[in-house]
């Protein structure tokens, strides 16, 4: 997965990679250890923003876990160490996407077709089926908002959503976040529930691009961007800091000084 280009702005308007990241961030509320998987930059960016709050507020500190980062990740082992955190219980949020998401939270990694006689193929599963099941808090990030994407079923489940079946998951999915809008999941009814849309889009819009049902409240609120300090802080020292994991990401936020 390549590094997304962030967009130009005006120095007191977030770009919508920055609103991501604000999201992001807030998903992260009160958990004490987040780890953050390869290719993230967003995932990463918002994360670091989460713990420079926290530290704002004078909150518990916020341990963080990122791939492929020398300054934020203390692991030497890749994501050997991680998975062991899962096992024991001692990763309170990670992430994951997919080339498809069904409504019932279910990721594909592997490819679209008949399997194994896939069309296209992607990736691989790894191990997201075992910290799907264990991670209290897995954020679902998928910048794309398309019908492609958002199927009604995946062709393949790489990891499952929450199910009825007997079998202990203490984890599972919290939220689905893209380009268009964040929904919660409900694991009660085990659906999607379309919780804001960005600013500058429409629940049509969300509606048209989904190919899952979901639910939606009867006024959807709209997600709520950064505000001049917190633009300041993303554009400053989460720059800096994002930037040694993601250089090129970083290279593309804005730097200009807020109005």
């Amino acid at each position: 997965m390549s590094e997304p280009a962030a967009d130009e702005s005006s120095p007191s308007q977030a770009t919508p990679v920055e609103g991501l990241v604000l999201t992001i961030s807030s998903l992260l509320h009160g958990v004490g250890h987040v780890a953050v998987g390869a290719s993230s930059p967003i995932p990463g960016a918002g994360a670091l923003l989460a713990r420079a709050l926290a530290e704002q507020r004078h909150e518990e500190p916020m341990r963080l876990s990122i791939l492929g980062s020398r300054r934020h990740n203390s692991f030497t082992n890749g994501g050997v160490e991680i998975f062991d955190l899962i096992g024991q219980g001692r990763i309170g949020a990670f992430f994951l996407g997919g080339g498809q998401i069904d409504g019932e939270a279910n990721i594909n990694l592997v490819g679209t077709g008949d399997y194994p006689q896939t069309s296209v193929r992607w990736p691989g599963s790894f191990g997201s089926a075992y910290l799907y099941h264990l991670v209290p808090r897995v954020i679902l990030f998928r910048e794309e908002h398309s019908r492609r994407v958002l199927v009604p079923r995946v062709d393949f489940v790489s990891a499952a959503g929450p199910r009825k079946d007997g079998v202990y998951r203490p984890g599972g999915p919290h939220a689905l976040l893209t380009r268009l809008c964040l929904f919660d999941f409900d694991r009660a009814k085990g659906r999607f529930r379309l919780r804001s849309v960005h600013p500058g889009h429409s629940v049509e819009e969300v509606r048209d691009e989904t190919g899952f049902d979901f639910d939606s409240p009867a006024a959807v609120p709209t997600t709520p961007t950064p505000d001049a300090a917190t633009l300041a802080l993303i554009r400053g020292r989460i720059r800096d800091e994002i930037g040694e994991t993601y250089p090129k990401f970083a290279a593309g936020l804005a730097t200009e000084a807020v109005a």
